[in-house]
């Protein structure tokens, strides 16, 4: 007699009882829950799982479609895999990284001893459509690391060979599609078949993958050129070289070998080179009386702000800070949101008009009584703090709106320098695994939230979706309008991090809907090897984060 277990399914809110064994794809049938986008994977007691992942035990299961970001992400991987298979029949030998988030895609970097083309591209979308037809059915398989090891090694996959070394565990699990190989941290979807919607655009010197939008899964985020964000990202990789760091399997052999004290002072170096540059370009171009600095949550904003001035004196400028939070408007004035709540995030919960007055004021060398904001009463008061600037003083001011021409469109722009500021992750868990820079922020802000604001990691990954869509509304499209990219990013941080971030991410309870993202991070962060963090200087922008900065916040 077929033994039978008890699911409850969070979608309809039902329990249901199916064979003991079956799998989620199983389940869903089961259920008969309508998705026109899924289910591309489900949350199982708040672990995120494949659809192939077979219930031997009473669970509780919610179905994700595309317009979650988890089940966004499995489906992307699937689209790594069938990219890399197809390079594959076309081009074997060839070397495929899946690198940088950009214009709405992923930049892949193709090395096939020549430029890439316009015809590779259409070869490529051609053989992945194929697959994609052929309906391949996605295997998993569970194997020893030494036989995975061995498997890519012949392979030549050498930053696959590097990662699994470096991680000591037992088992390994990889993935074929009609007989080819290949290892990725997470779901995958179970067959080529559900992949509905892709994009292969030649994209600079490589590809741009294309995927589906999040709030409109039927439709290609829009291809656009970003040249400033490109760059910076192509200067990071230039850094990387520099250190011979690509991978996470580098820097764990590198750690391993004794390396992390340099790799701390050669990152640390470079990025004060550039933020001395940018400071020498202020005051190369005459007429700067304003710097803004934007950037998302946990980008550094702060500690680049500290640094940037201090270059700025060494070029006999005097940096007079300003606070953006000290325009907000009255309480009562702020807009509100869709949910009826204040929108502290909206551009217009600044007093614009004000701004750009004492703005023009104070460079007609007028002087102005600054504003201040008074947070436990909600308004905006006489501060008493009078200022007229100097010649030779400039002010700097930084916030998320920094970047948004409407926030100063009444001072003249040859008077205004914008500095854009970001955890822009570079490094790769292997060449067709990367990690997402909202993860590497994300981390950074779980640690400075529990240690300067007392904020469980569990509330913080609560609200990060909400932080998120006001990055991608108030930051995201203003970020090429920057005369000067930084990439807050260190090479070896995430080792440096995982030490205070590990322990926060275990607090998080398994019956809680944030556990799933908790975990995942958790899972990350197993692959690297930590840096002891005395090892960080207290100038360090990861001071910020970390505690023990030398600069007062």
């Amino acid at each position: 007699m077929e033994k039978k277990i008890k699911v409850f399914c969070k979608n309809i809110g039902k329990m249901l009882e199916v064979p003991m064994g079956c799998n989620l794809q199983d389940i869903f049938k089961k259920s008969e829950l309508k998705m026109e986008y899924g289910p591309v994977c489900a949350r199982v007691n708040n672990k995120i799982e494949g659809i192939h992942f077979r219930v031997y035990k009473p669970k509780e299961v919610e179905f994700l479609d595309m317009y979650s970001q988890t089940a966004l992400r499995t489906y992307t991987r699937t689209l790594f895999f069938v990219l890399c298979k197809a390079c594959h029949d076309l081009y074997n030998p060839c070397r495929v990284s899946i690198d940088i988030p950009v214009s709405n895609g992923y930049y892949v970097d193709l090395d096939l001893g020549r430029p890439v083309t316009v015809e590779d591209a259409g070869k490529i979308r051609r053989r992945m459509q194929e697959i994609v037809d052929a309906g391949y059915p996605i295997h998993r398989h569970e194997t020893s690391t030494e036989e995975a090891i061995r498997l890519f090694s012949e392979l030549g996959s050498v930053s696959k060979v590097k990662l699994l070394k470096s991680r000591g565990e037992l088992f390994t699990t990889l993935y074929d599609i009609d007989g080819y190989y290949d290892y990725y941290y997470g779901s995958l979807l179970t067959t080529t078949a559900n992949l509905y919607l892709f994009g292969v655009e030649k994209y600079y010197d490589g590809l741009l993958l294309r995927i589906p939008q999040p709030q409109h899964p039927s439709e290609l985020g829009e291809l656009v050129m970003q040249d400033k964000m490109f760059g910076i990202f192509k200067e990071s990789h230039r850094w990387q070289q520099l250190m011979g760091m690509r991978t996470v399997g580098d820097l764990n052999e590198a750690i391993q070998n004794g390396y992390g004290n340099l790799l701390i002072q050669v990152g640390e170096a470079l990025q004060e080179k550039k933020i001395a540059r940018i400071a020498d370009d202020i005051a190369n171009r005459k007429g700067v009386r304003l710097v803004l600095i934007a950037g998302p949550s946990s980008s550094g904003k702060t500690t680049t702000c500290k640094r940037l001035s201090v270059q700025l004196i060494t070029n006999g400028i005097k940096p007079v800070p300003l606070s953006l939070d000290d325009y907000f408007l009255d309480r009562e004035k702020t807009p509100r949101d869709e949910t009826g709540d204040y929108d502290f995030e909206n551009l217009h919960a600044l007093n614009l008009p004000l701004l750009n007055e004492q703005m023009n004021a104070l460079f007609r060398g007028e002087e102005v009584e600054l504003p201040r904001y008074d947070f436990p009463t909600g308004k905006s008061v006489k501060s008493g703090r009078k200022l007229r600037l100097e010649e030779d003083q400039v002010l700097v001011m930084e916030g998320i709106h920094a970047l948004n021409p409407e926030l100063t469109e009444d001072v003249p722009q040859e008077q205004i320098y914008r500095v854009y500021a970001s955890a822009l992750t570079t490094l790769l868990l292997d060449s067709h695994n990367y990690i997402a820079t909202t993860d590497n922020r994300l981390l950074r802000r779980i640690v400075r939230d529990y240690k300067y604001r007392g904020v469980s990691a569990q509330e913080t990954i609560r609200r990060w979706p909400s932080v998120r869509r006001g990055e991608n509304k108030w930051i995201f499209p203003f970020q090429e309008h920057a005369d000067q990219m930084f990439n807050s990013a260190m090479l070896f941080e995430l080792a440096v991090i995982k030490s205070q971030a590990e322990p926060l991410l275990e607090q998080v309870p398994e019956n809680s809907r944030e556990y799933s993202e908790a975990y995942r991070l958790r899972q990350l962060l197993k692959y690297i090897k930590p840096i002891p963090e005395d090892q960080i200087p207290p100038t360090s922008l990861l001071r910020e984060f970390l505690g023990g900065s030398s600069f007062e916040y």
